[in-house]
């Protein structure tokens, strides 16, 4: 895409509108829970489902992309279920849907795989149930992609829209999935009409949970999917460090993502055995987590402690550690330019993990663009990052040069 033809100036117009649309979705996230999901197809039997290539469809059909309810957009959409990899190694079958943009073009277009903040545990949280209602609050950062021409895969994670629990701020197969989805659209038929091809440049693009699912994508593009021909990851508000973000939430308003994430990594190793940790009152709150989504979640999380929920703080326990810090970012070069970006207030994940990032990435070579967002909460990071980080990847996408900023 060549910049500052009259087709992108139109879409910069677009950008902006969504941009205002997008911070008052995302604001009212704390309200909002996604919509159930509509009727999907019957999954296929486990021989099928299991001996497929990662990224191969199990499962596929058309729904439609709402970014708030009843707003129409001109995409063409599709819901499918997906073969993915498991932290662990083993193949399982993730959901997602594709979202092309009903323009009439056929040849090679851009493609973005695009990992969402935290949603929920609860199947109902996918982005895939929220789309058709427009319900999926990150769909208006979304419909900016789609603006511009790309086509967008998002994943729902495993666990999320699928049988089996999430298995939230597990980075390895957060990533898998991200790279899996885009393999998957591509091989989609209806998306292959309309230009998402092996041919499409790629890019990878999340913020929050979306921006660890999206920077373990860039980490491990160069070996588990090395025929994606990624351009550039852009990522923010990362949680690269599974174990000082526990401690920076620990009693307070995020303290409801430790749990959650406590039975993300419980879901991918069960032998961690969460269960002999909780007292009463954990048991009541990881039921509860289970059934709900992120506004309902975080609000009856706040400012708990650890000690509130447990008998003993796993956190503390090796086996524990071991996993969590196999989670952590930084330990790989991406192998494509990154545009890392973090709010400088940031009341979830602390600015200084984000710094530390940047500082490792660089340490081993990749080409990272840093950007910080002064004054930035959260929320804020990710709608004021948005559209630069688009715009960044539509630079990549031009086969424009990069503008590292590692010294």
């Amino acid at each position: 895409m060549v910049p500052h033809t009259p087709q992108d100036r139109r879409a910069s117009r677009a950008l902006r509108t969504t941009a205002v649309t997008a911070a008052t979705a995302l604001a009212l996230s704390l309200g909002l829970t996604n919509a159930a999901a509509t009727a999907q197809p019957a999954p296929a039997d486990t021989a099928t489902r299991t001996a497929a290539r990662p990224g191969d469809i199990v499962t596929s059909s058309p729904t439609s992309f709402h970014p708030l309810p009843g707003q129409p957009t001109r995409t063409r959409a599709w819901h499918m279920e997906y073969r993915s990899t498991t932290a662990k190694g083993t193949p399982n079958v993730v959901s997602g849907t594709v979202i092309v943009p009903d323009d009439g073009r056929t040849g090679p277009r851009p493609l973005v795989t695009y990992a969402v903040g935290t949603v929920g545990l609860a199947d109902h949280c996918a982005p895939s149930a929220g789309f058709p209602k427009g319900t999926t609050v990150e769909a208006n950062l979304i419909q900016q992609l789609t603006a511009r021409g790309w086509a967008v895969a998002v994943t729902d994670y495993e666990g999320l829209g699928t049988p089996g629990e999430h298995t939230y701020t597990v980075g390895r197969a957060e990533g898998q999935a991200v790279l899996d989805a885009a393999r998957a659209a591509q091989r989609l038929p209806g998306a292959v009409q309309a230009g998402v091809t092996k041919d499409s440049p790629v890019g990878i693009m999340g913020y929050s949970q979306g921006g660890q699912a999206s920077g373990w994508a860039a980490e491990l593009h160069g070996t588990y999917a090395p025929e994606l021909k990624v351009k550039g990851t852009a990522t923010g508000g990362v949680p690269a460090d599974l174990l000082k973000v526990a401690d920076f939430n620990n009693g307070n308003v995020g303290a409801g993502l430790i749990l959650m994430a406590a039975v993300g990594q419980d879901a991918a190793f069960p032998e961690l055995d969460l269960a002999k940790y909780l007292n009463a009152k954990g048991r009541h709150y990881v039921d509860f987590m289970k059934n709900h989504c992120v506004a309902i979640d975080g609000i009856a999380g706040a400012f708990k402690k650890i000690s509130d929920v447990t008998v003993k703080n796993p956190l503390d326990e090796a086996d524990w550690q071991q996993r969590l810090r196999a989670s952590d970012l930084g330990t790989r070069r991406p192998d494509a330019p990154v545009f890392l970006y973090h709010g400088t207030l940031d009341e979830l994940i602390p600015y200084g993990v984000g710094k530390q990032l940047r500082a490792d990435w660089c340490a081993k070579g990749a080409d990272v663009r840093w950007t910080a967002i002064p004054l930035g909460e959260h929320v804020i990071g990710a709608v004021a990052g948005a559209v630069p980080a688009a715009n960044w990847l539509a630079d990549r996408f031009a086969g424009q040069a990069t503008s590292a900023n590692c010294g």
